[in-house]
């Protein structure tokens, strides 16, 4: 009797069933690109990006729009995403959740913790194609390249004044608004900026976390630090356009300048 040709049963019929020797059961490349298309169907006509679901393409055509649903009832500032609104809020509740393990500086965002601790490491992943700056974010590089570009896509809707991040706008309309949300734990004092509240901070806590690289003093100020290092590289950028005499520090020059004014440099 002639033996008869037959496939095995494997135990998958989905396999197994009009499976042919050297066919692949996988989808083609052709299958899998038009399935990739089908995920991003959200498509914003304004600047063709493309989402994979329609509230994300809502939430982003906001930007176009400048819609801005979400607002502080505290001082009103105003937000495109719920979720950045509450992150705004941790600044009039006080709380800071994420703590830096190596200098105890405290944040309200995680993502903000993470930046910052590049700064322990002196990790710069992000650097500019045009001069070279190395960056903690991919926002300040973006944000740098714009002295570049010459960009300033955030002006003042009140003085119609134009800058390049909108953190630089939002500082600016307290000018106008006379708000300082951020308000010291230690003293009654207020400020319009966090960058100015972190540096006062330091008047109570004694702390200077700024030290040279050459003699070891320290300093609570940044500035204050890199004046310093002036003194042992001799550079000085600042220049009387009166005489031609140089300093390593704009203060020493506003100081200098009273000589040709006859101010009084106790006033300055």
């Amino acid at each position: 009797m002639e033996e008869q040709n037959q496939t095995p049963d494997c135990g998958n019929k989905n396999i197994c069933k009009g499976t042919k020797s050297g066919s692949s059961s996988g989808p083609s490349d052709q299958q899998v690109s038009v399935d990739m298309l089908k995920l991003r169907l959200h498509r914003c006509q304004q600047c063709d990006k493309a989402f994979t679901r329609p509230s994300l393409l809502k939430i982003h055509l906001r930007i176009h729009t400048e819609e801005n649903p979400y607002s502080c009832e505290q001082c009103g500032h105003i937000f495109t995403r719920l979720y950045h609104l509450k992150i705004h809020q941790l600044i009039h509740s006080g709380e800071r959740p994420h703590s830096c393990d190596e200098c105890g500086a405290a944040f309200a965002r995680l993502d903000v913790l993470k930046n910052h601790q590049r700064l322990h490491i002196r990790e710069k992943p992000y650097s500019c194609d045009q001069c070279g700056a190395a960056f903690t974010t991919l926002t300040y590089l973006k944000i740098h390249q714009r002295v570049h570009t010459g960009e300033r896509p955030y002006s003042c809707d009140l003085c119609k004044q134009a800058f390049s991040a909108i953190g630089d706008l939002n500082n600016h309309r307290r000018v106008h608004t006379g708000e300082k949300p951020y308000p010291c734990d230690q003293c009654e004092k207020a400020f319009a900026q966090r960058g100015t509240l972190n540096r006062h901070r330091r008047i109570h806590t004694g702390e200077k976390p700024y030290s040279c690289g050459n003699c070891g003093k320290s300093f609570s100020r940044l500035t204050t630090l890199s004046a310093h290092q002036r003194l042992h590289t001799g550079w000085k950028p600042y220049w009387c356009d009166q005489c031609g005499k140089t300093f390593t520090a704009n203060s020493g020059l506003k100081h200098h300048q009273c000589v040709h004014t006859g101010e009084n440099p106790v006033q300055l």
